[in-house]
């Protein structure tokens, strides 16, 4: 076990030194900035900072001092010391990859006080002085050696900074004519005025006109300039929605006030809906804070039991949306409990199925590998752990859940006890639809939305 020793106000000597030394990192300053409330763009803001004196992002004057205090506290003279006075002088900035060696020199000691005058200097990789200083202590007298107490995992996550990117990604694009199905509450209402404002939808409201117009009162929405397709109560407003598809009205749909299977059973209906060859399913697009990039779980809301069958079209609607979102080759991880093909499993069998499909082109436009356990398909030390081989494995754009209560139970738990921001979207009809849920707050509407255009439009390019 690694221990922490201090040096004793009769141990030290003068002339004695001790050092530690770091580089910063973007990480260091954003810890720094949440720790301190300095929100300086000197330190953050990339494009301010170049039209700065420095012309590039800074690290806080007072990060080294911080180190200088590191030093003295655990170093030299280390645990028991009394801090009295800290005079800083600081010379060059530090910026993001510059290297400190941070030092502190005994000049002066005071015995009838156990006091301790220290020169501190903080130098850089090309040998520049950064800070110079004085420090005045109460040496502990005391010997103290404790174990190095272990400090927490850091994750540092800028809540929706992922779907922001989504967002403007679609500045170029136009808008989508979308259907809002019964849009008859102050949240579905806002938030498809909301993704209006931003132009990523061009808004429909299909549903009861008064019950649109008191949900507008509520929200405090201006309506004018939006179309409204009044409909007598729900069933009929989802009737008419698909049937503005069919009539090639609008490009999307996104649920409001109703039911999932109210709106999906107009959407399948097999007189009037507007289903394809291909089977619906439900991708979701979460940004995990603990993840990498932008990860997709399919399917946890349309398909209970898919069948092998399913699970093909399953796949291949989730390749093409992470195409659409720019994803060229995107990793494909086929879950089950095991990474090996077990009979008395059966998604083991069907993923190694799927697998061959794979191999003969019966699904296209990404590396598909499975069976694979989650945390398999997620994390690059269990594939080291297991010694695992596959392109897949640790690096997983997407997720293929076994059945639709192992999707829902992964995505669930990333949202609540990952902190993932989610949004998604149901493909293999003939418009994407949205399937926004009271629990999802405005951003994940947004994205939602943006994600829809980035498919209508991109797809429609490319067959283009």
């Amino acid at each position: 076990m690694h221990h922490i020793e201090n040096t004793t106000f009769d141990e030290i000597e003068i002339g004695q030194s001790a050092q530690l030394v770091r580089t910063l990192r973007r990480e260091d300053i954003e810890l720094f900035a949440i720790m301190s409330g300095d929100v300086n763009p000197a330190h953050l803001d990339e494009e301010f900072a170049q039209s700065g004196r420095f012309q590039r992002v800074i690290g806080q004057g007072m990060w080294g001092g911080a180190l200088i205090s590191a030093v003295l506290g655990t170093e030299l003279p280390g645990p028991g010391t009394l801090y009295l006075n800290q005079s800083l002088s600081f010379r060059r900035p530090v910026g993001i990859g510059d290297t400190l060696t941070v030092r502190v020199t005994v000049r002066e000691k005071h015995p009838e006080k156990k006091r301790v005058i220290l020169d501190c200097e903080c130098v850089n990789q090309a040998g520049e002085t950064v800070i110079l200083g004085e420090a005045e202590v109460i040496a502990p007298t005391k010997k103290v050696r404790r174990p190095k107490v272990s400090l927490p995992r850091v994750y540092l996550h800028e809540p929706g900074a992922r779907y922001k990117a989504l967002i403007d990604a679609t500045k170029d694009l136009e808008p989508v004519r979308t259907a809002i199905v019964h849009p008859c509450d102050a949240l579905s209402l806002s938030g498809a005025l909301e993704a209006s404002s931003q132009g990523l939808i061009i808004p429909i409201l299909v549903g009861p006109r008064a019950k649109i117009e008191a949900a507008a009162v509520e929200a405090e929405c201006d309506l004018d300039g939006i179309e409204i397709v009044d409909t007598p109560h729900s069933h009929a407003a989802a009737e008419m929605a698909v049937s503005l598809v069919r009539q090639a009205k609008v490009e999307a749909l996104m649920k409001g006030k109703l039911h999932t299977d109210e709106l999906l059973a107009a959407v399948v209906n097999s007189a009037h809906g507007i289903r394809t060859e291909r089977r619906l399913s439900h991708v979701y697009a979460l940004d995990v804070p603990h993840y990498p990039k932008p990860l997709f779980i399919t399917d946890a809301a349309i398909n209970i039991y898919p069948t092998l069958d399913d699970k093909r079209d399953i796949v291949q609607n989730a390749i093409n949306l992470a195409h659409a979102l720019g994803i060229d080759l995107p990793k494909v991880a086929l879950l089950s409990a095991v990474e090996t093909v077990t009979p008395k499993i059966n998604s083991t069998v069907e993923a190694a199925a799927l697998c061959k499909m794979a191999d003969r082109g019966q699904i296209s436009g990404g590396i598909i590998d499975g069976p694979l356990a989650f945390d398999n398909a997620v994390s690059p030390e269990a594939v080291k752990t297991k010694g695992l081989s596959s392109p897949v494995a640790g690096d997983a754009d997407i997720l293929v859940a076994p059945d639709l209560e192992a999707g829902n139970m992964i995505a669930k738990q990333l949202i609540y006890l990952a902190g993932a921001d989610a949004a998604g979207v149901v493909l293999g009809a003939r418009v994407p639809i949205m399937l926004t849920s009271r629990a999802d707050n405005t951003l994940s509407r947004l994205a939602s939305a943006a994600i829809v255009q980035l498919f209508v439009r991109r797809s429609s390019h490319a067959m283009g």
